[in-house]
């Protein structure tokens, strides 16, 4: 038997990592994912970060209108509490309206009574006319006997005595014709070129029923606008006077952003730049948007109370802050109402660069209007118009609707408890 003896073959030995390699592969890779990353944000920067402003010193704003009584008068009721939403026209306190009431009333029987006074002027002209022709036939006649009887007199038919007398008749005549005529140019006088209507007496009687019931219109307060009730102030029995804050109505689908930049990022902004917003209260998933419709006249230190004095004493540069006014869509604001106060994060686009930074805009119609107190001022002028068609049937007065104003058919006196307060949308203008 061969004896086969184990051939010794080398085993290859593994070698150890090299650590070295493996940390350059590693440096590799993050420096050229850091590169990718740098030529991306380099890229987003040059194309869309450097036109982009943005500011997280921004908040919600909007209008305040406050519920000011225009008369004095003693608080009776409150329709309307903090919290509460209330439509345009609809009434939020009421004040006692009994002395109101009484100031009226003799308005409207002053208002009657100058109008009978004023057709008996007329009518008195007329009388007086036909005076003067009855004057006239008493002269023309006296005057045909004094002819006859001096005819009579030189063929000694009558006596002097009697021609005398004749003569002294148509002097009378003639005086009593003279005075009728004055007497007709003094009334005529009061009613030369005017009706019933247009008379005088009539239209300050006419505008004493107007104020009496713009004044008692006033008892009821109205909501001018339609909003939010905040900030009230007024309590059942108090006494308030023209002025005074009684609530507010905030409108919370007129609001906007007031975004305070630092003014050197103020350089590229420009009006009708496209904005869009975030709100703290919803987060970064509900965006807004909108667009810049102005700029303020001065930084926020200028107009503070207490302004920097600069000029005094150590000083030290403070970057400041100009406010712009961003307009959001009324869309994104009914999807997610807003309430005054809130903080915003504001980006502008600055890609438009076109246009003054600074343009002199002007305003030619209202920003906000409101129709909620024009029928009260209508209201009044039918009252009147009713009062004087009562009192002269011959006048073209205003027909009034039933619903509105009713007559009364004892004294002619127009009754009218409260105006319709029917709900109304203001104007906004954008």
């Amino acid at each position: 038997m061969d004896d086969k003896q184990p051939t010794n073959t080398p085993r290859e030995v593994p070698r150890p990592p090299n650590p070295g390699r493996r940390r350059k592969l590693w440096i590799g890779a993050v420096l050229g994912a850091a590169l990718a990353m740098g030529a991306g944000y380099g890229a987003y920067w040059a194309s869309a970060l450097r036109y982009l402003e943005s500011t997280d010193d921004a908040y919600v704003n909007g209008n305040v209108v406050q519920i000011t009584p225009q008369i004095s008068g003693t608080v009776v009721a409150i329709d309307a509490d903090d919290t509460n939403f209330v439509n345009a026209g609809q009434v939020l306190v009421q004040l006692d309206r009994a002395d109101a009431k009484v100031a009226l009333d003799e308005a409207d029987a002053q208002l009657a009574k100058t109008v009978r006074e004023v057709r008996n002027l007329f009518a008195t002209t007329a009388q007086l006319e036909a005076n003067v022709q009855v004057r006239e036939s008493d002269l023309a006649r006296a005057s045909e006997d004094l002819a006859r009887r001096e005819r009579l007199a030189s063929s000694g038919a009558i006596s002097k005595e009697e021609v005398q007398h004749a003569r002294d008749t148509v002097r009378s005549a003639q005086a009593a014709l003279l005075a009728v005529k004055h007497e007709l140019a003094a009334t005529r006088a009061r009613v030369d070129r005017t009706t019933v209507a247009d008379h005088p007496d009539v239209r300050n009687a006419a505008a004493h029923v107007h104020d009496a019931y713009l004044t008692y219109a006033r008892t009821t307060l109205p909501a001018p606008v339609s909003g939010f009730i905040a900030k009230r102030a007024v309590q059942l029995g108090q006494r308030v006077s023209p002025g005074t804050p009684l609530m507010a109505v905030v409108p919370l689908d007129q609001v906007w952003v007031d975004a305070n930049f630092k003014e050197r990022q103020l350089a590229n902004m420009r009006v009708g730049q496209a904005v869009t917003l975030t709100a703290d209260l919803y987060g970064g998933k509900v965006v807004y948007h909108g667009k810049v419709v102005g700029f303020g006249a001065g930084t926020g230190s200028a107009f503070a109370v207490l302004p920097a004095q600069n000029a005094t004493g150590n000083w030290i540069k403070i970057v400041q802050r100009v406010p712009a006014r961003i307009a959001l869509n009324p869309a994104d604001l009914a999807a997610h109402p807003l309430q005054i106060g809130l903080s915003m994060q504001v980006d502008v686009d600055t890609h438009d660069r076109g246009g003054k930074r600074l343009p002199q805009l002007t305003q030619t119609a209202p920003s906000y209007a409101t129709d909620v107190f024009e029928s009260i001022d209508r209201i009044a002028a039918q009252r009147v118009n009713t009062i004087i068609a009562a009192n002269d049937p011959r006048s073209a007065a205003q027909s009034i609707a039933p619903a509105q104003v009713s007559a009364s058919p004892t004294n002619h006196v127009v009754r009218l408890d409260r105006a319709p307060a029917t709900p109304r949308t203001p104007t906004k203008v954008q």
